[in-house]
């Protein structure tokens, strides 16, 4: 189990920080704005060449594979055993951390969906007959702050799974490999006497 349990997170943490890199990169790479030609009757934007769109959409992949893993790892049935989800949902943290790790990574995944398809848009769709058109890119900081949300996102499906193995380890009692506090205790209170005279 610790080998699924290792595999699971590690897929999680590593699809959320490319997420994060990806975003930050397209923020650091997007233009402030295009350069207005003026033609015949319209203004043609003339926009650098640059990844920002491609960026976007490899942040929006890799967050959606970060978040499916984090939701894999609540659900998947570690061991082949698998645990009842009122069992898991039992405790109040374990229910607030699945949601927050849900609606960030919605909020993330909307946020950088938002960023790339506007992006993509105003380079596109590159004609105005506004001649006073200033040709704008997408709004600052949208891909920053979901960049950011993305690596939070990644943060709270771990925190998840690890509040998941509690409770399938609670639910399937199964036996700590540190041993329990019982154990220690005792061995720490066997010791201290057979050393006293």
């Amino acid at each position: 189990m610790a080998n699924q349990t290792t595999n699971i997170a590690l897929g999680t943490a590593v699809f959320g920080i490319l997420a994060f890199i990806f975003g930050v990169i397209a923020e650091n790479k997007k233009p402030e704005i295009g350069t207005p030609i003026m033609m015949k009757g319209y203004v043609l934007c003339k926009f650098p060449n640059d990844p920002t769109v491609a960026l976007g959409a490899l942040s929006i992949v890799a967050l959606a594979i970060s978040a499916a893993i984090g939701l894999l790892s609540v659900f998947f049935p570690y061991k082949g055993k698998s645990v009842p989800k009122s069992t898991l949902f039992h405790g109040m943290t374990m229910r607030v951390f699945f949601v927050v790790a849900v609606v960030v990574s919605i909020f993330a995944e909307a946020m950088l969906l938002w960023a790339t398809i506007t992006e993509g848009l105003h380079r596109a769709l590159n004609k105005h007959d506004d001649m006073d058109y200033t040709c704008p890119t997408a709004k600052t900081g949208l891909f920053g702050g979901a960049a950011f949300l993305a690596l939070d996102a990644s943060l709270f499906w771990l925190v998840s799974q690890m509040l998941t193995m509690n409770a399938r380890s609670d639910y399937l009692e199964e036996d700590d490999p540190k041993g329990s506090y019982g154990e220690v205790l005792t061995a720490d209170y066997e010791a201290n006497s057979a050393g006293r005279p």
